[in-house]
């Protein structure tokens, strides 16, 4: 089958969303299709430009009329569907509905092109609460033509067990993981008197992890004993570090067991992990109304072997015997129950990671295909 994987933005060589969408489109090719990735980006020259793959479709030039342009263009795109005979559009949803966007997917369904829209999270409107004006005034564009746009649309794609998303009936599938790019946990000589917790993300508020280190805190301030190092690895923002993370470290004098270790890549990510027995996932979704969905980084922990804690829920994990369960508010998070739990626990790397061998992203990617074209032959 010919389908064209639809990106509204560019990548970045050290996004995890950017990997994300690449192994999507490898997912989809190990089923065998004829996969096409159409994003949208900078030339070399400073041009705005729609590519499919290494190739320009369309130059939207410089300037502020070539930024418009590009927001009302997708001519080129629904052009090159057609003269390529294109069967199926995968399209990755950028909080962009608008009119233009509604004309190009009506013109799809027309032409006989099946479309979905995959929805990363959901829902997603508490999360622009603290973000620019320009920001906020996107989502009202967003929030205004979703509905007629997704009406276009054979179904939405999500994480979450929504069963109807913007008035669309969905496809519910998980996030999935590549298991060539991600190496199993080598952890280290235990020390017994140490416990090393990692977390790695893009920080944002609904990560929480500010709530293991006040459980740092409230650990000592209780007499515990264990020597407890968080480490954190991935980009924070320094109005967030100013907020949420500089007054609970000052508060408790954690100086020396918060390590912010910044944005890591392969081999100097795997070394902390190494070092590391226990990993933190998303701890404050409730902060942004979510309360059941599928987390890549959750899926990242095990396929790499290491035991975790997260306060969402999600089918996939809630009942592991390496999950940890926290709960979803704003308390400290006990550390001294992550310690029982550490010094118990059992199961090998392996063993984490050969419970996810059906999320992998041929597996899931091929779900969708299925639903839609399923759906298809008994319509």
């Amino acid at each position: 089958m010919r389908i064209l994987f639809l990106t509204y933005h560019g990548f970045s060589e050290h996004s995890g969303i950017s990997k994300k969408i690449h192994y999507q489109v490898k997912g989809l090719r190990e089923n065998g299709h004829d996969v096409r990735l159409c994003y949208y980006g900078f030339a070399a020259n400073g041009h705005r430009c729609r590519y499919i793959d290494d190739d320009v479709i369309e130059d939207y030039g410089k300037g502020s009329w070539a930024a418009i342009r590009q927001r009302m263009g997708y001519d080129c795109i629904y052009d090159y569907c057609v003269r390529e005979h294109i069967e199926f559009v995968y399209a990755r949803c950028f909080q962009n509905a608008n009119p233009w966007l509604i004309s190009f997917f009506k013109r799809l369904k027309k032409a006989g092109i099946h479309a979905v829209t995959e929805i990363p999270t959901y829902p997603y409107d508490d999360e622009f609460k603290n973000f620019s004006f320009t920001q906020r005034m996107g989502l009202r564009i967003d929030q205004l033509f979703r509905n007629k746009l997704y009406k276009h649309m054979d179904a939405m794609v999500t994480f979450s067990d929504a069963e109807e998303i913007f008035g669309q009936r969905t496809i519910r599938i998980s996030n999935g993981v590549d298991f060539d790019s991600t190496p199993l946990h080598k952890p280290l000589p235990v020390n017994h008197n140490s416990l090393n917790l990692i977390a790695v993300a893009e920080v944002h508020p609904w990560h929480a992890f500010e709530r293991v280190v006040a459980g740092i805190g409230e650990y000592y301030k209780n007499g515990g004993a264990r020597d407890v190092v968080f480490h954190i690895v991935g980009g924070v923002h320094p109005h967030q570090m100013k907020a949420d993370y500089t007054p609970v470290i000052e508060k408790y004098g954690l100086h020396d067991r918060i390590i912010f270790h910044g944005t890591l890549f392969s081999d100097a990510l795997t070394e902390v992990f190494n070092q590391c027995q226990f990993a933190i996932g998303s701890l404050g979704r409730h902060r942004s109304g979510i309360t059941v969905i599928k987390t890549l980084k959750n899926r990242e922990y095990a396929t790499r072997g290491i035991p975790f804690i997260y306060s969402e829920q999600d089918s996939d994990f809630d009942q592991q015997p390496y999950v940890l369960k926290a709960p979803a508010d704003e308390s400290p998070i006990d550390i001294q129950r992550i310690i029982d739990f550490v010094d118990h626990f059992q199961m090998k790397p392996e063993e984490i990671r050969k419970t996810v061998e059906h999320l992998s992203w041929k597996v899931q990617m091929e779900e969708v295909v299925e639903a839609v074209f399923n759906e298809k032959e008994k319509s």
